[in-house]
């Protein structure tokens, strides 16, 4: 069975935060990310490295985030990651960083990437492998046309 939203849990470390205690809000750009990486690796088996081998990759075009909660120096934080939009050659993912329990949302995060030739720094095609995986853990659970701001409210009312 795959898995259509991976979770995986961090510590919120004392470099990462602000005098308050606080997660630098720059931060959780670092830690969603960072888990999205992990989960590829973790949950699919795909090594990004694979495809920067092949002159290949993703670039980050966008980020749209939304603080909801502070996460704080030495919690523990639950960061949920998942496909809510592919086409030809662009990816939307949205990661969202909860509490401990993965039931109150401190952050959600989308971001948009671009998938690139790394020699000529041109969009390129996906492969037609890579649409097959893409379909196959695309997350239909989510209406990205609707918004991050509606998104915020069904998470919010999951609560």
């Amino acid at each position: 069975m795959t898995v259509i939203e991976p979770q995986t849990q961090y510590t919120i470390r004392f470099g990462d935060c602000d005098p308050f205690g606080h997660l630098n809000n720059a931060r959780y750009l670092d830690y969603i990310i960072n888990a999205r990486e992990d989960h590829l690796k973790q949950f699919y088996d795909l090594e990004l490295q694979s495809y920067y081998k092949k002159g290949t990759g993703w670039v980050i075009t966008s980020h749209e985030i939304v603080y909801l909660r502070p996460a704080m120096f030495n919690e523990v934080v639950t960061v949920q990651s998942s496909l809510i939009d592919r086409g030809s050659g662009h990816l939307m993912v949205e990661g969202i960083m909860f509490d401990r329990e993965g039931r109150v949302p401190k952050a959600v995060m989308w971001t948009s990437f671009a998938y690139i030739n790394l020699q000529t720094g041109k969009r390129e095609i996906h492969p037609e492998d890579f649409m097959a995986f893409a379909d196959e853990v695309l997350n239909t659970g989510i209406d990205f046309k609707r918004g991050l701001q509606e998104r915020i409210l069904e998470l919010r009312n999951q609560i």
